[in-house]
């Protein structure tokens, strides 16, 4: 059973950086493309980023240069490091996994985490 459990969320300051978690169970993160998406308090789902199985990353405009994914196949976790964050930054993070590759940034995923909240606020 795919699980994905996302953690490292909180209230943080204008400029201030996180680190976002998403551990994954029931297949590889390097095997499947995983993605971040922000979701509003309208429920409205933003991609953020996609990485493919292959390591190529993409990026929503304006994320690229501030938000960074990565993963640690190791620990078979991924990651969103978010720096110079700004109010419009707020949302639910979640993650998500495909078996598909080449998606764009914001396409729907077939499996997904129940999310983590990221507030910016002075």
């Amino acid at each position: 059973e795919v699980q994905l459990v996302e953690s490292g969320g909180g209230l943080v300051q204008p400029g201030s950086s996180l680190r976002l978690s998403c551990a994954a169970s029931g297949f590889r993160v390097d095997d499947l493309a995983m993605g971040w998406f922000r979701q509003d308090p309208r429920k409205e789902r933003w991609g953020v980023g996609i990485i493919d199985s292959d390591g190529e990353t993409r990026y929503a405009p304006g994320m690229k240069g501030r938000f960074t994914i990565s993963r640690d196949n190791a620990k078979n976790t991924l990651y969103l490091q978010m720096n110079s964050l700004r109010p419009e930054d707020t949302g639910m993070y979640i993650c998500a996994a495909d078996r598909r590759e080449n998606l764009g940034v914001g396409s729907w995923m077939e499996y997904w985490g129940q999310g983590t909240q990221v507030t910016v606020s002075s």
